[in-house]
This record gives structure tokens, sequence and C-alpha cells, in this order.
């Protein structure tokens, strides 16, 4: 009996042992792999033209191309799917990356990507716009719900860019463009690539890294004859969303990396 009871007490201890050793494996490897991720941050930089100073809602603006007289009092647009390729060639796709951008809100202009694998890497991409496949979705959270007035209906989709504001040049005064459109001819949505080859975006333990990239609204009426005496509403997909969302697009610029 007393052998029976001692064998009893020594698999029990066994047994505790070794879930002892497994929870602190799994301790062991969940501390590792938060030692060796560090965040990275994308700063977008919003100035008019070759203005030096921030680009601001509720002040004139004079068109650089054209003259024209503007002032914003909304200014939104989505900025989505970020990517970054290793420098073994591989692609981290980072999950559930859906930015909106609202100038009206400084804060949305610093877009936190979170915890990444530590490493170098020579690329970035990301969409402006919003996918095709959450266009189609149904109702969703966060960015992307539809308490944020940034979608039509669901068959037309998501504003992927949304500015308003008045302007003398305006048979009405004023102008309200929301561009839009997720398929066929008239798709707005865009990838960028940001080549980090000279430079490569080194993410370390413990310690934020920033993307800077440049945003410049101006380009949205710089070319295709996108003025607002040409032109001071759009509220649906077409040729000219599809023109003035490439010309907005096109004052996306990489400026530097801050480790």
């Amino acid at each position: 009996m007393k052998s029976t009871i001692k064998k009893s007490l020594f698999f029990l201890g066994l047994i505790a042992l070794t879930v002892t050793s497994c929870k602190k494996d799994e301790e062991d490897t969940h501390t590792h792999d938060e030692e060796t991720n560090g965040q990275v941050k994308v700063q977008l930089t919003h100035k008019w033209g070759m203005e030096t100073s921030l680009f601001q809602l509720n002040t004139e603006y004079t068109h650089p191309m054209n003259g024209e007289l503007m002032t914003f009092t909304k200014y939104k647009y989505y900025i989505s799917n970020f990517k970054l390729k290793k420098s073994d060639g591989t692609w981290l796709v980072h999950p559930e990356s859906y930015f909106l951008v609202d100038l009206s809100n400084t804060s949305s202009t610093l877009l936190n990507l979170g915890d990444l694998p530590a490493g170098e890497y020579t690329e970035m991409s990301y969409v402006l716009g919003v996918d095709s496949l959450r266009n189609v979705s149904g109702a969703q959270t966060g960015a992307l719900a539809a308490s944020n007035a940034m979608f039509w209906s669901w068959n037309s989709g998501y504003i992927m860019v949304k500015a308003e504001g008045t302007s003398p040049a305006s048979s009405t005064g004023s102008f309200a463009f929301h561009l839009g459109g997720f398929s066929g001819a008239n798709n707005v949505v865009t990838t960028k690539t940001i080549s980090f080859a000279s430079n490569p975006l080194t993410i370390t333990a413990s310690h934020a890294s920033e993307v800077h990239i440049n945003v410049n609204p101006a380009m949205t009426w710089c070319t295709n004859g996108n003025y607002c005496s040409q032109v001071s509403t759009i509220m649906m997909p077409g040729a000219q969303a599809k023109a003035m969302a490439t010309d907005f697009y096109n004052g996306f610029i990489f400026d530097h990396i801050v480790e």
C-alpha cells in the first residue's frame, strides 16, 4: 500500500513538473516574441503646393496652377493594406490596416502599424482607398464604419476621398468632391510602393520607427481640368472622379525615415 502511494505521489510530482515546464516554455516564447518586435508608424505631412507651413482647414489657399482661391472645410481619405518587403524578398502583410485620415483631427495623420517583427525591410506598399472586397462586405466597424459618413451604398461602396469647401471661382460659391469607385474603368483604388533600397527600414526591439510621407492636396486640381470654375460637384464614381483622385494620389511622396 505504501509503495502504491509513493508511486502515485511520484507520478503526480512528475506531471506537475511537466506542466510547469511547458508553461514556462510558453511564457519564454511569448516574451521572446515581444523582445523581437518593434513598432512602425507612418507620418503623413500635408502641405499646399510649395508652401512650407502645414495645410489647414478653414484657410484660404491660392491654387498654384490656375490662381483660383479655395478654402477647405473638410478633407478626408482612406489609406490601407500596408505591406513590408523583407530583405530576403518575402512580404509581411499587415492585417486589418485600414485608416481614415481626417484633417480636422491631426492625430489621424499618424498611422500606427503596431508591433512588427524586427529586421530589415527594403520596400513598403500601401493602398490609397479601400479594396474591392471590403467595398462589398456589408456593414463594418472602426475606420470602415458607415457612421464615418464615407459610404454611399452597398452598390457604390466607399468614398475614398472627400473634399468640401468654398471658392469664389465656383458658380455656386462652394465645392464638394466625393471621389470613389472600386471596379472597372473608373476604379480609383491605387497601390503605391516606396523603395528603401538605399536606406533599409530597420525595425528593432522595443523601438518605434517612422516612415514620413508628404501629401500635397493642391495636386487634386493639378491636371485634367479639375478646377472649381470647371466642375464644383462630384458625388458618384465616374471619369471625373477617377481623374481627380489620380491627381491627388500623385501628390503622395516618400520623404524620409526616422529610426
